[in-house]
């Protein structure tokens, strides 16, 4: 899920140099709520695991 969030930042990066300031602010919202997804769901396999011990 990281990957994903870095391909769109990438996106959004590529779409900003060009100019297509709504693609690009598409695609950094988008790598935005998948970076949140990936931390939380991070967190709550580290709070899992330690209560696993």
């Amino acid at each position: 899920m990281l990957y994903y969030a870095v391909v769109f930042f990438i996106i959004a990066v590529i779409a900003a140099i060009f100019g297509f300031g709504g693609i690009a602010a598409g695609a950094a919202s988008i790598a935005k709520i998948l970076f949140l997804v990936f931390v939380i769901l991070f967190i709550v396999s580290l709070l899992f695991g330690a209560l696993r011990r």
